[in-house]
């Protein structure tokens, strides 16, 4: 079991040296700045994500309504106009 947690160990701290020196190869003394543009470019994916979710949202309103034809805030859209009266006579 010891050389299988040697093994385990040496091969965790070679991946740990490649990204390290990869890191430095592609970042070089501008480590620090690195990060504050990871964060600032995981800031606008989200917004971007933010208001693709919100278009969808407003497009599937728009398009539901449409399909539909009722509206959930007022009077259906379409009224039908080929219902039977009932005249006071009638009765």
């Amino acid at each position: 079991m010891a050389a299988q947690d040697y093994d385990s160990q040496l091969l965790e701290s070679v991946s740990v040296r490649r990204r390290r020196m990869r890191d430095a190869f592609l970042f070089g003394q501008e480590r620090a700045r690195r990060s504050v543009d990871e964060r600032i470019g995981k800031m606008i994916a989200g917004i971007v994500i933010a208001a693709v979710l919100c278009a969808g949202c407003v497009g599937w309103s728009f398009i539901s309504d449409r399909l539909i034809g009722k509206s959930t805030y007022g009077p259906s859209v379409q009224q039908p106009s080929s219902w039977p009266s009932v005249s006071p006579s009638a009765r």
